[in-house]
C-alpha cells in the first residue's frame, strides 16, 4: 500500500448557513487515541488531496483530519459568494470542531490554511496546541498577491491531465522551477477533477475569486494581533525560499513574536512547498514531539 492509499473515511458536518462540507479522516490508533488531532487546512484553490502524503505518514501516531473548505473538493458550493472570506472558514472550522467534539488541536494550515490556523488560535486561546504555518504571515507579499489573482477563477479546461500539467508548469513555473512532468501531473491531479463532458477542470467554485479580488479581501482583518494567539505553543513555520507572497521579513518579524517558533526555509520552492521534503518531515516530526511535552512559561 503506498502512502497516499493509506486507509482513510470521508467525513461530513454541516455549516451554520447549511452547507455540506467534507474532510478525509485518518485514524489513530487506539493507544493513540487520547492525542490531539491534526487538521490540515489547505490553500486558496486547493483541497484535502493536498495533504494525503503528509496524512497518510502520520496517520496512526495520530489522527488527521485533512478538511475540503466551502467550495473545494468535495464540500458544497456557497450560495453567496461573498461568504468566501476567513471569517466565514473560521466558523466552518468551529462547527467541525462542535461536530467531532475537538477540544484542542494542531493545525497544518497552507497558505490561506494558514490565515485560518491563526485566527482560530486567537479567538479561542488553548485549543490549537500547535501549528504549522505554510509559507505565510500576517503580511502577504502583493507580488504574490497579483499573480494569483491573475490565474485564480479563470475557469479553463483541458483536454487530458498532461495539457492540465503543462498549463500549471507555465503559470507557476517560475516558483518551482525543479518540477519534474511527473510533479506537474500530480499536482494537477490534485487541484483538478475530470468534469462534464470529460474535460479535466479545476476542482473549486470559480466565485471564490470574487471577494479575493478586492484589495484586503484576502484576510479582511489585521492578522498581527491573531498571530498572537499561538505566541504560547510551539509553531513551525515553513517557507519556499522562491515565495513572492511571503517575505523574509515577515517570517523574521513573526520569529520576534512567537517566542517558541522555528523556521525552516526550503530551497528551490515557492509558494508553497508541498510539505512532502524530506527536511520538512524532519520538522514536522520535531514540531509534533514538542506538542507532546510542556512548553516551558
Amino acid at each position: 500500500m503506498t502512502r497516499a492509499a493509506q486507509a482513510y473515511s470521508d467525513g461530513y458536518w454541516w455549516s451554520n448557513d447549511g452547507l455540506r462540507l467534507h474532510f478525509r479522516d485518518y485514524p489513530a490508533r487506539q493507544e493513540n487515541a487520547a492525542r490531539p488531532p491534526i487538521i490540515c487546512i489547505p490553500g486558496l484553490t486547493r483541497n484535502a488531496r493536498d495533504f494525503e502524503n503528509v496524512a497518510a505518514r502520520l496517520a496512526g501516531e495520530w489522527r488527521v483530519i485533512c478538511v475540503d473548505l466551502r467550495g473545494r473538493g468535495d464540500s458544497a458550493y456557497a450560495k453567496d459568494a461573498m461568504s468566501y472570506v476567513p471569517l466565514t472558514y473560521v466558523q466552518d472550522m468551529e462547527a467541525l470542531l462542535r461536530a467531532e467534539n475537538i477540544a484542542q488541536f494542531v493545525s497544518i494550515g497552507t497558505s490561506l490554511g494558514g490565515l485560518i490556523t491563526m485566527l482560530l488560535a486567537s479567538t479561542r486561546p488553548g485549543r490549537v496546541v500547535g501549528a504549522l504555518l505554510n509559507d505565510v504571515g500576517p503580511d502577504i507579499d502583493p507580488v504574490g498577491l497579483k499573480r494569483i489573482r491573475d490565474y485564480v477563477g479563470q475557469g479553463r479546461t483541458f483536454p487530458t491531465w498532461m495539457h492540465a500539467a503543462r498549463a500549471l508548469s507555465e503559470v507557476q513555473g517560475p516558483v518551482f522551477p525543479g518540477y519534474r512532468v511527473s510533479e506537474w501531473l500530480d499536482m494537477a491531479k490534485k487541484t483538478m477533477k475530470v468534469g462534464a463532458g470529460g474535460r479535466i477542470v479545476y476542482d473549486y467554485d470559480m466565485k471564490i475569486a470574487e471577494p479575493f479580488a478586492v484589495p484586503g479581501g484576502e484576510a479582511g482583518v489585521d492578522l498581527w494581533p491573531a498571530l498572537a494567539g499561538l505566541a504560547p505553543v510551539p509553531v513551525l513555520i515553513v517557507r519556499g525560499a522562491l515565495s513572492d507572497l511571503f517575505s523574509v521579513a515577515t517570517a523574521d518579524k513573526m520569529l520576534g513574536r512567537l517566542p517558541h517558533a522555528s523556521l525552516l526555509t526550503v530551497e528551490g520552492k515557492g509558494h508553497a512547498p508541498s510539505l512532502e521534503e524530506p527536511e520538512v518531515a524532519i520538522a514536522i516530526d520535531a514540531l509534533l514531539g514538542r506538542v507532546a511535552q510542556p512548553v516551558p512559561a
